[in-house]
């Protein structure tokens, strides 16, 4: 099996990271399910395994879509035997992206802090260039 997945990777161009990340999502999805050969599974199997991930496993959204398209490319371009459907899998959710808002207070305050006086920043530029920095507006 092994062979056969690194032959078709290298016939297909894929780069050699893409081919242990490959080979390690399918190895765990034999091992999950007890050493079966993946030509006797399918779809049903492949949608217990990603749900499994998402549930029990709590993994990234990114890291099921990863085992997602090892199994593809396993069944689709290994095997030739498509999964087709797969079903209602339970994916992975992706964190919630809370947006950076600041106030109005905040987005007109004044930056006089020691961070930003652009005189610190000034002196800090001309120490490491050893000359005159004119990129402030002089």
């Amino acid at each position: 099996m092994r062979e056969q997945v690194g032959e078709v990777i290298r016939v297909n161009h894929y780069s050699s990271r893409t081919e242990k990340s490959y080979w390690y999502w399918i190895r765990y999805f034999i091992r999950f399910h007890q050493m079966r050969h993946p030509s006797e599974m399918g779809a049903h199997e492949v949608r217990d395994f990603l749900t499994w991930l998402a549930v029990h496993r709590n993994v990234a959204a990114a890291t099921q879509n990863q085992a997602l398209n090892a199994l593809v490319f396993l069944y689709g371009n290994v095997l030739n035997q498509p999964l087709g459907e797969i079903g209602d899998t339970v994916r992975a959710t992706k964190p919630a992206r809370l947006p950076v808002v600041l106030k109005h207070a905040e987005a007109t305050a004044d930056f006089s802090h020691r961070w930003f006086n652009l005189a610190r920043v000034r002196s800090r530029c001309q120490s490491i260039a050893g000359n005159r920095v004119s990129i402030f507006g002089e």
